[in-house]
């Protein structure tokens, strides 16, 4: 480290300690702009034996626990740098130089798993259905979707996983290690839109450094220093997954690259399904060629959104399209080609005009139709088939039956036809 690099960090650490209460946010503020301050401070985080990292930690945690939303995610871009330097000295066996580090870490961790008013958080998250659009994805794109007796049974039921509550740590162990740090990346993750392109590159190499050392990879990625291999568990490796992921689409595409295949290539070696399935799903929906990404303003991943379609299909069976089809049924003539179709009951048509015979009926004779009743009934056929009286259809069947069923029983008067 120069001379000039930790005169700029001794002045950072002697002007935050003058710095009067009304000052804060107007100090914070003109903080991201110090490059050179931020680049002096991860040369101190990565030096353990710098007699400046303890009092840079004190003052980080100084700055979160402030309260100032800026300085808060000021100290949250380190975040990653100090994580490898906890694992890279944890793996050493090289406890005591780590101290001040695993303290800073404790710190930020026991005030993220309280609220305000010191109660335990509990975070949750909605997992969103494939069956409602989002801003990733359109149900229409998919395909049919079946609507089954259990899907109907479900819908409109949301599935809430929840986080927490978490208890509070004094001391970092073997056993509560990764617990403590997957929470810090959750926290992390959650300000990535905040983090500038320096704590990016600073999460890609340190996810790809982590999952090589110890490994024949690491002699192809050529990396120096710890030789050791650092344990990891799988949902570390996820968040690690999901800070990889926005970068690569915010500039840092070559880095992402290598750190994702190094955590597929880790992930492999330790059969790990969670990684493996977030890893390679990341690896499916990566376009052909990097991502152009502006450096400056509000960083996002770009997605692409298929256009919405109507959600209802212009075959569909409502209450309209049924309503309208009767009204066309009864619009229609009546013909004897269609009776059978439209399901309307048609008694068969009698014709009497040319009677003449006799009927042998319970040993009575036959009689003779009149001239008069045989034109009486075929006037009476020939209204009933007349369109124009299709909505008369049922009384003029009732007089046809009356008049057969005279016709059976034989009528008195030949020149008239009572109903």
């Amino acid at each position: 480290m120069f001379t000039s690099e930790k005169g700029v960090v001794e002045e950072w650490l002697s002007e935050f300690k003058t710095l009067p209460e009304t000052s804060l946010p107007n100090y914070a503020t003109n903080l991201k702009d110090k490059n050179s301050l931020v680049s002096s401070l991860y040369k101190v985080i990565q030096e353990p034996q710098s007699e400046l990292l303890e009092p840079v930690c004190h003052q980080l945690f100084e700055f979160y626990r402030s309260g100032e939303e800026q300085l808060l995610q000021f100290t949250l871009q380190f975040l990653p740098e100090l994580i490898w330097c906890y694992l890279a000295v944890s793996a050493s066996r090289n406890v005591h130089s780590s101290g001040c580090i695993e303290a800073l870490l404790l710190g930020v961790y026991n005030l993220e798993i309280v609220d305000k008013q010191g109660h335990s958080k509990v975070l949750s998250f909605t997992i969103p259905s494939l069956s409602k659009p989002s801003v990733y994805h359109e149900p229409s794109s998919i395909g049919s979707m079946a609507l089954t007796e259990s899907a109907l049974s479900q819908h409109g039921l949301s599935k809430v996983v929840y986080s927490g509550p978490h208890p509070q740590r004094e001391m970092l162990t073997a056993q509560n290690r990764f617990e403590v740090l997957t929470f810090l990346l959750l926290c992390y993750n959650a300000a990535l839109t905040y983090m500038p392109s320096v704590s990016l590159q600073s999460l890609c190499q340190i996810c790809s450094r982590i999952c090589v050392c110890g490994y024949p990879r690491q002699h192809v990625r050529k990396y120096k220093g710890i030789s050791s291999r650092i344990p990891v568990s799988s949902g570390f490796m996820v968040q690690m997954l999901t800070g990889i992921y926005f970068a690569f689409y915010n500039g840092e595409w070559d880095l992402a690259q290598k750190a994702l295949d190094d955590i597929i290539y880790r992930a492999q070696l330790e059969l790990y399904p969670e990684p493996l399935l977030v890893a390679n799903a990341i690896k499916a929906s990566l376009p052909h060629g990097p991502m152009k990404s502006n450096k400056e303003g509000t960083r996002c991943i770009q997605v692409e959104i298929t256009p919405t379609s109507s959600r209802i299909s212009r075959n569909a069976v409502t209450s309209m399209s049924i309503r309208g089809h009767r009204w066309k049924r009864h619009e229609q003539p009546d013909n004897n080609n269609d009776t059978t179709e439209l399901g309307i009951l048609v008694i068969p048509e009698i014709s009497v005009t040319n009677v003449a015979g006799e009927r042998t009926g319970n040993g009575e004779k036959g009689r003779t139709l009149g001239e008069i009743d045989a034109q009486h009934i075929q006037g009476v056929q020939e209204t009933a088939t007349d369109p124009r009286t299709e909505s008369k259809g049922l009384p003029e069947i009732r007089r046809q039956k009356s008049v057969r069923k005279m016709m059976e029983d034989g009528i008195n008067s030949p020149g008239r036809v009572q109903f």
